[in-house]
């Protein structure tokens, strides 16, 4: 598929630079969602065996994606029920877990409520997850690191393959993709389990996250939260409980949601034909444009510098404005006055364009500047200080 096809596939509004929150879903996904519900209310159980169809075909794109074996990929109903499926199969092996205090909450409280019924203690990370910042806490009882492949608040890229070589192949690398997937290459062959939903970056909507399990990590996890549809034969007596299906679906409550699943599988489809290297080169060429017009105006701009011994430069597909001395709600609101669609986290504006923005918002830059034109208006007092471009 060329860029050009791709790009077709989007129609978000005008000045949308917020996909970090939530990425308004393709064509291709919109369409799988609509046959998808068009089986459900025209047949009976041959539209069960369409979804499971559907499912399937989904599970080998992911494979695709993520290097890995079709059974090593299952589907769940979000990011957050994948971590709590990782998390919970620790449970009375002991241990400790590495988790960033700051990682987003659906990161962090599966953990926490894994250690509550019998799992791992949670020791946390106070920075980013860097090599030298994880070596410093890696005790002889670490059982897995958990780390989010992008940090949607600061833009800093975990690095995934320096992390997996330094804790070995004892130790489980549990990865949370949502905010990387799909914008930047993952190097998902260094993570043991990985989960990604599909609203954001892979443009597919709610409902339905991928579940990676690697086989080498089979005998560290137990089916904590696997449900009926994780065991063999589940309706074929009442001996319970069966042993458990081999592979990520183990780890699954029940059946997914097909329609989700569907859209979710038309994501990944469009993202393995054009390829995530151009669509992370064109995110990051839009961004290249928002951080001259932000450095111009004055304002602060940010793009996720790791520390030393992280291994990862910034490209993680966010960056971050500020302007020195003006309440960050304030320039939020002239943004969104100028046409642009952000996020306001803290002190922080938190920028998240995508491939497409190249082709609905060509202006966005221009958008950034009169936005900080108005608040010099605003604000009579402040006056934009230019600053020297700097790499990351």
């Amino acid at each position: 598929m060329n860029v050009q096809t791709y790009l077709a596939q989007f129609q978000e509004p005008a000045g949308y630079l917020d996909f970090g929150r939530f990425g308004p879903i393709s064509a291709a996904a919109a369409e799988a969602l609509g046959d998808a519900v068009g089986l459900m209310a025209g047949h009976g159980w041959g539209a069960l065996e369409a979804l499971d169809a559907a499912a399937v075909r989904a599970a080998r794109s992911a494979g695709r994606l993520l290097g890995a074996r079709e059974e090593e990929v299952a589907f769940v109903g979000s990011t957050s029920h994948g971590m709590f499926a990782a998390a919970f199969g620790f449970v009375g092996r002991g241990g400790s877990v590495l988790v960033g205090r700051r990682d987003f909450p659906a990161a962090v409280y599966p953990w926490l409520r894994a250690e509550e019924c019998g799992g791992p203690a949670v020791r946390l990370l106070d920075g980013p997850a860097t090599v030298d910042a994880v070596r410093a806490r890696l005790t002889p009882d670490v059982r897995a690191v958990s780390v989010c492949a992008v940090d949607g608040v600061t833009g800093f890229r975990a690095p995934l393959a320096e992390l997996k070589e330094l804790i070995g192949p004892d130790r489980v690398l549990v990865v949370d993709a949502v905010q990387a997937l799909g914008a930047v290459p993952v190097a998902a062959d260094a993570a043991d389990v990985l989960v990604c939903g599909g609203q954001k970056w892979l443009r597919a909507g709610w409902g339905a996250a991928l579940l990676l399990v690697r086989e080498r990590a089979r005998e560290q996890l137990r089916p904590g939260l696997g449900g009926w549809s994780g065991v063999v034969d589940p309706l074929g007596g009442f001996d319970h409980p069966r042993p458990p299906l081999p592979g990520a679906r183990a780890h699954t409550l029940t059946n997914p949601d097909g329609p989700a699943v569907a859209a979710l599988g038309a994501g990944l489809r469009l993202v393995l034909d054009v390829g995530v290297d151009r669509i992370h080169a064109l995110i990051e060429g839009v961004l290249g444009e928002l951080g001259e017009a932000a450095r111009s105006t004055g304002l602060r701009w940010d793009r996720g510098q790791p520390a030393a011994g992280s291994g990862v430069g910034a490209g993680s597909g966010f960056a971050r404005i500020a302007m020195p001395g003006v309440d960050p709600a304030v320039l939020h609101a002239a943004l969104r006055d100028a046409g642009l669609t952000t996020t306001l986290r803290g002190e922080w504006i938190r920028l998240s364009p995508h491939a497409s923005t190249t082709v609905r918002s060509p202006d966005a830059a221009a958008r950034l500047r009169a936005a900080v034109v108005a608040m010099e208006r605003r604000s009579p007092g402040w006056r934009p200080q230019p600053q020297q471009a700097r790499t990351g």
